[in-house]
């Protein structure tokens, strides 16, 4: 009997909160499904609109101290191929940071641990929403994340131009749309 690629892929994971030793890894893991050459290897590169870095062990650091918020590690035969952040906002869970290691992307990792993320907010805050931002120009994400229950809300933040901290834009209409789902 042939077993489901989300099954499959559950089965082969586990989940565990990140801690202050993860950083590093964490980094290297952000940086790589997003940033430069190695996030080709994956469909969710930004490679091509944005330079510079994504995340940094502060950034990192700083989702790891905040009260409300967890960091979500997903592991196969003990090595991190995944990660996530999540942090309770009253009824609401945010939900971010989300890596999958370019290599394992398209084998239905990404959808096990989004709902890992959503059954955790669920369960262990009583989110009854789950929210996100994705910069508005990533259509085919955006659509990943619509096939998932999400929606488009239209209410956009904008890009923080001028600050590396979340990269170099190369196109100059970059601005992050928030994304909503009923949990």
């Amino acid at each position: 009997m042939d077993i489901a690629p989300a099954t499959a892929a559950r089965a082969e994971l586990t989940f565990r909160d990140a801690t202050e030793d993860d950083v590093p890894v964490l980094v290297r893991l952000v940086e790589s499904a997003y940033r430069g050459d190695a996030s080709r290897a994956g469909w969710t590169t930004e490679a091509d609109i944005l330079q510079g870095q994504r995340t940094d062990a502060d950034g990192v650091r700083e989702v790891l101290a905040a009260p409300s918020g967890r960091v979500l590690v997903a592991e196969r035969d003990g090595e991190p191929v995944a990660c996530c952040q999540l942090e309770h906002r009253g009824k609401a869970a945010y939900f971010g940071m989300f890596a999958v290691s370019p290599g394992l992307q398209g084998a239905g990792l990404g959808k096990v641990i989004i709902a890992e993320a959503e059954r955790t907010a669920r369960e262990g805050w009583g989110a009854s929403e789950m929210h996100m931002t994705v910069i508005s120009v990533r259509e085919e994400l955006i659509a990943w994340y619509e096939r998932r229950g999400y929606r488009r809300t239209g209410e956009l933040t904008p890009f923080p131009y001028g600050d590396e901290r979340f990269g170099i834009p190369q196109r100059d209409d970059l601005a992050f749309e928030l994304l909503v789902k009923n949990l």
